[in-house]
């Protein structure tokens, strides 16, 4: 089974902690991953940073809320124990404990309140809700980013579509460079796309004597169209014409399967870029996007925290 999420995990996580009177972070995943029979791949599986594993990022999310509330202490470098009111709460023998069970303690309340207090973008509010879907401040931060460059996207691509066929051919242009064709040179790219041009719109050369040459194809279409196998042909002719084998084709719609069959049979090497990569590629390299707000999300320094005991 899959890694629960961190509000599923509470009350696991704080039975495990009640069993001894301190606990390694690494045991609690340990007990946790036993009680909850999570597979080998579901406890390595790591998150979408790849800093951590999904596991302990999770049990690590409910040990700081369990702190904020006085359910959990530190003790030490990565080492906690249940308090008094943690294993108080155990002896309920609630079914459940969520962040929703938290707001009953004042101090998670007063905690919540400060951090709502010093955000300049919430909405005023007594107690912030907490999320109900079980995802941590991270995962959640990675949701909303995601979300926005999903319909970044969507706009760029748009875009695209909705400018020049010269443009498309320029930008595609500029991204190839940008993505290191050519070493990375802007003077190594070069449109070409003109009347009689034979099916070549661009080239990148690949080194500073243009022996070695990359030939780009660019076509604008609309939504639901599609490039076919014969687009390919041409291309693949032009390529000869030129006396080369590597192209890059790309379309702001999509290929057909006997398009993407050619070009895996075909002797050239040719890459394609359909209009969602085209536009995943734009952003990823800063290709008409510009970064607006950066967020950055720091961690504790253990390692830095060692010198108490200097």
């Amino acid at each position: 089974m899959p890694v629960p999420d961190f509000q599923s995990l509470m009350l696991p996580v704080l039975r495990a902690l009640s069993n001894d009177d301190r606990l390694p972070v690494a045991e609690v995943c340990t007990r946790v991953a036993d009680a909850e029979g999570l597979t080998a791949d579901a406890r390595s599986e790591r998150t979408k940073g790849g800093y951590a594993t999904k596991l302990k990022d999770r049990v690590t999310w409910s040990i700081t809320y369990f702190g904020k509330a006085g359910l959990v202490e530190r003790v030490g470098r990565g080492v906690y124990r249940i308090t008094s009111e943690g294993r108080q709460l155990l002896a309920r023998d609630p079914a459940r404990i969520d962040l929703k069970l938290l707001r009953d303690y004042p101090s998670y309340v007063e905690w919540k309140n400060q951090t709502h207090q010093q955000s300049p973008h919430a909405e005023q509010r007594l107690v912030p809700q907490d999320d109900e879907a079980g995802e941590t401040p991270e995962e959640l931060l990675d949701r909303a980013a995601g979300e926005l460059r999903v319909t970044l996207e969507a706009e760029l691509l748009d875009r695209v579509r909705n400018s020049e066929p010269a443009f498309l051919e320029r930008t595609v242009v500029d991204l190839l460079v940008a993505m290191g064709y050519g070493g990375g040179d802007v003077a190594k790219g070069r449109v070409t796309g003109r009347s009689g041009d034979g099916g070549i719109d661009g080239t990148i050369r690949e080194d500073a004597l243009g022996l070695d040459e990359v030939y780009v194809q660019a076509k604008k279409y609309a939504e639901g169209n599609t490039v076919g196998e014969g687009d390919l042909r041409n291309f693949a002719g032009a390529l000869d014409a030129a006396g080369t084998n590597k192209g890059v084709f790309v379309t702001t719609a999509s290929f057909t399967k006997a398009a993407k069959d050619y070009v895996e049979k075909s002797p050239k090497r040719i890459v394609l870029i359909d209009g969602g990569e085209l536009a995943s590629l734009m952003v990823r390299h800063g290709i008409g996007v510009r970064t607006r707000i950066r967020h950055e999300i720091k961690r504790i320094d253990e390692d830095y925290f060692d010198q108490e005991a200097l």
